[in-house]
């Protein structure tokens, strides 16, 4: 298994499992990735922060530290 951090651009993966707790888990969740969503990298920035990626037919930017805790496959 792999986190959405360690997925290249171009790749379309399914959320597997989410890790965290509290506020981060639920913020996470909240923007649309759930276990069972797929997504699709478009872009990683130059120093791999932050990771631009498709979800649910919407653009959304995530932080390098919220992608460690997104499982995908």
């Amino acid at each position: 298994m792999k986190t959405l951090k360690e997925t290249k651009p171009g790749e379309t993966v399914t959320v597997t499992k989410l890790v965290g707790e509290g506020a981060t888990k639920r913020r996470i969740m909240d923007m649309g990735i759930t276990k069972g969503t797929t997504l699709t990298v478009r872009k990683v920035a130059p120093l791999g922060d932050p990771v631009e990626i498709t979800v649910r037919g919407y653009e959304l930017s995530i932080r390098k530290e919220d992608g460690e805790k997104i499982f995908v496959s």
